[in-house]
């Protein structure tokens, strides 16, 4: 029996994953236990951004990972997967210069059209094909260049979140390939950083360590790692696919082997693409603004970000706010409910919908809905922009698309599983609830993509 840990921050939340692998059962089991679990979410500071509080993060980490080791196991490795694009500035001496700005932060409004006018829009994508969104790491590195942000300024080096927390639990520090292809920084065919763009960012390639893929050993925790947390010190750290969709996609072996399916990642962000060799650069896929990410074994993931449950999630804090507090089986019987009174359809991609100061207010734009009709609006909404953009992913794959797996939070959802099959005219399947953290461990035991092998997950 081998025992690993899995770190999983998400936008919303983060856990402390331990996974039991039999080597010697027949089927490979695997077993998955759930240690700790906190929230996570962006605060305004005085200087008028947003932040992620990566310092908290760290600080329940840490606690999660004392929980791992009061389990008593001897540990093989530790794998940590986060979100994208976000980085964090560290000085001369490894020092965290500040918290992390959040990809919600409105200071790159306008900054892809000022990007655009030193590197034109097509270019761009030509060198990194990667779909435009303003939060791109790269122009967020623009941002913080122009207003002289202090902590770039003083940073001698430039780490992306996932590997953040792998430094410090490791001492070493790398820019992990599947993070690192989030930034719209990168060659997808050299994987290598594209030192054009980053002139036009006015960053130096030296901020940045050097690129390592999934799978690749960062050596044992540091011995302040091992006191402060009881984990056996011979434990080691292993750079997984870091981006978190990058380890969801591990968890499913038909999607990385090319079997003609396609993903939907549903969480806070929604993610639909395919698996592929190469990466997609065309003009029809720069018009569709489809982007092409790192995967596991140097895979490239062509897909599309779409809003998830972001929307639904702001209007439940409202609501509760209110007094009102929506458990998830009291949403979908509303929508269900609202079926024939409520026909207003909206994108949930617009611009205006990414952080407003009401997102009830934002969906309603003028109009007087009840919440059921807001929350079959909602439902209705994503599924209509997955049936948009599952089209879209048709005429780019090299070949036809026979399903689709649905991993992730999403799966729990019959209703908008239904909906969801209804908009894009195929199977839909669905995969595991944690795939992101399954991901993380097949990676970590060097099983991403095996066709043998079972998961059983339970929670704590």
């Amino acid at each position: 029996m081998k025992h690993y840990i899995a770190i999983d921050w998400g936008a919303t939340s983060g856990r402390v994953m331990v996974a039991h692998t039999d080597d010697s059962h027949k089927d490979g089991r695997t077993e998955m236990e759930e240690v700790h679990r906190f929230p996570n979410a962006i605060h305004r500071a005085e200087d008028g951004h947003f932040y992620w509080d990566f310092t908290g993060l760290m600080r329940e980490t840490m606690e999660g990972l004392r929980k791992a080791a009061a389990l008593g196991h001897h540990y093989e490795s530790i794998g940590v997967d986060t979100w994208g694009v976000d980085v964090v500035f560290f000085d001369g001496e490894g020092r965290m210069l500040s918290e992390p700005v959040a990809y919600r932060d409105p200071y790159t409004e306008g900054i892809p059209e000022e990007f655009f006018e030193r590197m034109p829009a097509d270019e761009l994508y030509r060198r990194c094909g990667i779909q435009v969104l303003n939060f791109n790491t790269v122009f967020q590195l623009y941002a913080c260049h122009k207003e002289r942000f202090a902590p770039l300024e003083q940073a001698k080096h430039v780490l992306f979140i996932p590997d953040a927390v792998s430094y410090l639990l490791s001492g070493r520090m790398v820019c992990e390939y599947s993070a690192l292809s989030t930034a719209a920084m990168m060659d997808p065919r050299t994987k290598e950083i594209d030192g054009e763009v980053l002139r036009v960012c006015g960053m130096s390639r030296d901020l940045f360590p050097e690129i390592v893929f999934p799978g690749e050993d960062l050596g044992p925790i540091l011995p302040v790692v091992a006191t402060e947390t009881g984990l056996n010190s011979d434990c080691r750290v292993v750079a997984v696919a870091g981006h978190d969709t990058g380890s969801a996609v591990a968890a499913c072996p038909r999607v990385i082997n090319g079997r003609r399916a396609a993903y939907l990642s549903c969480g806070t962000w929604s993610l639909m693409g395919i698996v592929t060799d190469e990466p997609v650069i065309s003009d029809e896929s720069c018009r569709l603004n489809f982007t092409n990410e790192g995967g596991v074994n140097g895979s490239t993931r062509l897909l599309k970000n779409i809003t998830g449950m972001w929307v639904l999630e702001q209007c439940r804090k409202e609501w509760a706010a209110e007094g009102k507090e929506y458990s998830y089986t009291e949403l979908v019987t509303m929508a269900q409910a609202a079926k024939g009174k409520a026909e207003f359809i909206f994108n949930p991609d617009e611009p205006r919908f990414a952080n407003p100061a009401s997102m009830l207010n934002e969906i309603q734009n003028g109009r007087v809905m009840t919440d059921q009709e807001i929350i079959w609006a909602i439902y209705n909404s994503m599924a209509h922009r997955y049936g948009e953009v599952f089209r879209m992913l048709q005429r780019l794959a090299p070949w036809p698309i026979e399903v689709l797996y649905v991993i992730g939070g999403g799966v729990r959802n019959a209703y908008l599983l239904q909906l969801t099959e209804q908009a894009i005219g195929v199977p839909v399947v669905v995969g595991p609830t944690e795939a992101t953290a399954i991901g993380n461990i097949l990676m970590q035991n060097g099983a991403a993509g095996s066709e043998g092998g079972s998961v059983v997950q339970y929670a704590k």
